[in-house]
């Protein structure tokens, strides 16, 4: 559900003002109702394609989590030229969710334990996954560093990358491409400094 493309679907739309709501306002503090208006649909009209807002942001933050795993699999799967590469790939996967889904954090943050118990264990799941696929690339990237920093770090990289949500003042973005590319850089620094600590 990135931002980069258009819906393709009225449940896809849903889920995106939803997904904006709930940042701005809180998952308490927006109806049915207005998700519905965001659309242009009864509230009611909602039922049709969700049970209810539970079942909007199960899908929201299991989803973001799946497809974060998706992606990342396959960037490791298409290899590049060698682990720098899948690494600089992963990096560049993250930062496009960051930058395009930042509603998706900060829900993240702050609705996570509003979900049933088996759907919050997916996504740790899921998380846990991911985590594990970050830190087998940089390990191969630094294998001298040990294992715990590296994991360490792979968890730090996400804390930067995830800052996103905080960067929305007018003027603080300077544009999508420069962003990105700080991102990258800012992420690459810190797996370097990985580099430094562990094999120097």
């Amino acid at each position: 559900m990135s931002s980069a493309s258009a819906p393709t679907s009225r449940r896809e739309q849903i889920l995106r003002e939803a997904a904006r709501l709930f940042a701005e306002r809180g998952f308490h503090g927006v109806g049915v109702d207005e998700i519905g208006a965001a659309v242009g649909i009864s509230g009611p009209g909602l039922y049709r394609h969700f049970a209810g807002k539970d079942a909007m942001l199960a899908e929201l933050l299991v989803g973001i989590s799946e497809r974060l795993l998706e992606g990342g699999r396959a960037r490791v799967a298409a290899g590049g030229a060698g682990p720098e590469a899948v690494l600089d790939a992963l990096i560049a996967g993250h930062i496009d969710f960051a930058l395009d889904d930042r509603p998706l954090i900060t829900l993240h943050d702050r609705e996570l334990d509003r979900l049933r118990d088996e759907d919050r264990k997916q996504v740790r799941r899921l998380q846990r996954e991911y985590v594990e696929l970050w830190v087998e690339v940089v390990r191969e990237v630094h294998p001298k560093c040990p294992e715990p920093e590296v994991r360490a770090c792979v968890h730090a990289v996400f804390g930067l990358l995830n800052s996103t949500p905080h960067l929305s003042r007018p003027g603080a973005l300077p544009g999508r491409a420069a962003t990105a590319g700080l991102l990258h850089r800012v992420a690459r620094g810190a797996f370097g400094a990985l580099g430094d600590a562990g094999e120097g």
